[in-house]
């Protein structure tokens, strides 16, 4: 009979639960939650495993762009690269990293957004841009930066443009759900360019801009005709150290060697 004003507790073991040899259910308990802590661990490391090996399979060579690309260009060896979306139709194929060479890209359609630098909200954008419209996304994306950036000023590209698989998708001008992006047809052009390993952030676009810079002192037959820009052709999802871009320069031929 228990005591005026305490309440008595009786513990009522569970018939299925598990019991140690003494009759404690706790024991064999944190034993399992423990296995359980060890299991959800190596599923991990098979989860990690498992990506690390799927990159590495994709780790392949991208072919090139299209049958009308120069075939100069197409007898250069393309870099290894993960390739996660289509060229644009008629783009020339990726160039080898950290040689320069000459390349021609022919008309094509892009949108583009511009913002100040730092600016991490073109990329969305742009993405729902195209969700809305219906254009499936291409690769690369392009980037710019100014030459002198602001030093108060974050690393990010000042404008970026998402490339259309041809000129007969969609129709040019202003998106009229959003008046920072504007939809144009470029003009054929040729550059100066260098493939690239490692982030897109502006000290891998300078180091690379400093590289054809040195390139263009030595040949003087080519002359620039535009501002430098960089062709990111991977995801976030793609580590650093696997990323694929080119930084280029727009040149004209100015038909003078070096003597």
């Amino acid at each position: 009979m228990p005591s005026r004003g305490f309440i008595q507790i009786h513990f009522i073991p569970n018939r299925n639960e598990k019991h140690c040899e003494h009759g404690c259910p706790f024991c064999l308990n944190f034993i399992e939650r423990i296995s359980r802590l060890a299991h959800a661990k190596l599923n991990r490391m098979l989860s990690f495993c498992f990506v690390l090996l799927f990159v590495l399979v994709g780790f392949i060579p991208m072919t090139a762009a299209g049958d009308n690309a120069p075939e100069k260009e197409n007898a250069l060896i393309t870099p290894m690269m993960f390739s996660e979306a289509k060229l644009p139709r008629d783009y020339p194929a990726p160039g080898p990293v950290n040689e320069v060479i000459v390349k021609t890209y022919p008309t094509h359609r892009l949108a583009r957004v511009t913002g100040e630098v730092g600016d991490n909200s073109m990329f969305m954008r742009l993405f729902r841009h195209i969700e809305r419209n219906d254009i499936a996304m291409t690769a690369p994306v392009e980037m710019n930066w100014s030459k002198e950036p602001a030093p108060d000023k974050a690393g990010g590209a000042e404008s970026m443009a998402f490339l259309y698989r041809s000129t007969e998708i969609g129709s040019v001008g202003v998106d009229e759900k959003d008046n920072r992006i504007v939809v144009t047809d470029t003009v054929e052009m040729s550059v100066v360019s260098i493939g690239v390993r490692g982030s897109y952030d502006q000290k891998t676009f300078m180091r690379s801009l400093h590289a054809l810079e040195a390139w263009l002192e030595v040949h003087p037959e080519w002359t620039r005709s535009g501002s430098p820009r960089m062709l990111a052709y991977n995801s976030p999802f793609v580590p650093w150290f696997l990323k694929y871009s080119e930084v280029q320069i727009p040149v004209s031929f100015a038909g003078k060697q070096k003597p």
